[in-house]
Parts: structure tokens; sequence; C-alpha cells
């Protein structure tokens, strides 16, 4: 039997950069999508992917449409 190899897909996020270009502190973002600051801090580093519902605010908080924050890359 062969084995079949397997794409991992990882989302790429790009939350820190437009945050920043906002002015705006993780605590006010945090404070605005309904999260603690260490959940954005961790989704900024990658190592918290959001919910699809999470996401969404954040692109609404931040103006920006949700594909240009959030993508997805192959490992």
């Amino acid at each position: 039997m062969s084995e079949e190899k397997r794409d991992v897909m990882i989302v790429i996020n790009k939350v820190q950069s437009f945050r920043k270009k906002r002015k705006m502190t993780q605590e006010v973002l945090a404070n605005k999508v309904g999260v603690s600051r260490k959940t954005i801090v961790s989704l900024e580093k990658g190592n918290y992917t959001p919910s699809l519902l999470l996401a969404l605010q954040i692109a609404k908080v931040l103006e920006i449409d949700i594909n240009a924050i959030f993508y997805l890359d192959e490992e």
C-alpha cells in the first residue's frame, strides 16, 4: 500500500501589521473583538488559529478584507 503525500495547510495572518497601521494596541483590539490580550499575542505569533467568527470580527474592526489578513499556505 503506497503512502500518499498529505499537504498540510496553515493559516498565515497579518493581524499585527494591520493593527500597527491603525496605531491600535493589542489590548484595544482584544477589547473590541471580545478576547484577551493574550489571545491576540498568540494569534500574532502564529500560535493560535482563530475561529471564523473571530477572524471576521478582527477584519471588521481593522476595516480590512478578511482575505488580506488571513490566508492559507502549504507547509
